[in-house]
């Protein structure tokens, strides 16, 4: 679902030469053949950004913060348990780990999902710390921004990259 999306989202911004020609410029070991119930390597993913990234002159973190955004409408459509369940943006985010991870792994057993350590600082305010390997924290940081936009709530968002590579990183997200 995530590289399906991904390539939506290109073909929608950017059209569907762009898909084409991002496709052709990866070397890819499903050949850009995606389903939304496969698994694929992530190396293909940080390909496909890169190649987007390289001709359209975004920088990867925005595309990547960009595509965090646009995959939370499709996360929040096909699973609105999970949205109907939290009263609140920062309880949405407060639920990942414990309980929207377990339900994807149901789904899902063969999923490598980032972890999120979660720690209320107080009624406002949320600490979300992102680990994995993957270093997409961008992704998670549009996630973030799009569930508040979803709960039209507003917020800040203080973040620090734990480690110099983004495997590691800290969320401070004030409910305003």
């Amino acid at each position: 679902m995530v590289f399906t999306s991904f390539l939506d989202l290109v073909e929608e911004k950017f059209g569907y030469e762009m898909v084409d020609r991002i496709l052709l410029s990866c070397d890819l070991p499903s050949k850009g053949v995606y389903t939304s119930v496969g698994t694929y390597e992530h190396s293909e993913m940080v390909q496909l950004v890169t190649a987007l990234s390289k001709e359209t002159q975004v920088p990867v973190s925005d595309l990547l913060k960009t595509y965090g955004n646009y995959f939370f409408p499709i996360l929040s459509n096909g699973y609105p348990q999970f949205i109907t369940e939290a009263p609140s943006a920062l309880d949405l985010l407060e639920r990942i780990e414990h309980h929207i991870h377990v339900e994807v792994i149901k789904l899902y057993p063969d999923a490598e999902l980032p972890r999120f350590d979660t720690r209320r600082i107080d009624a406002q305010t949320l600490e979300l710390v992102y680990h994995s390997k993957r270093k997409m924290a961008d992704f998670a940081e549009g996630l973030i921004l799009s569930t508040f936009e979803h709960y039209k709530e507003q917020a800040q968002i203080e973040r620090e990259d734990i480690t110099e590579d983004g495997s590691v990183v800290r969320f401070v997200i004030r409910k305003a």
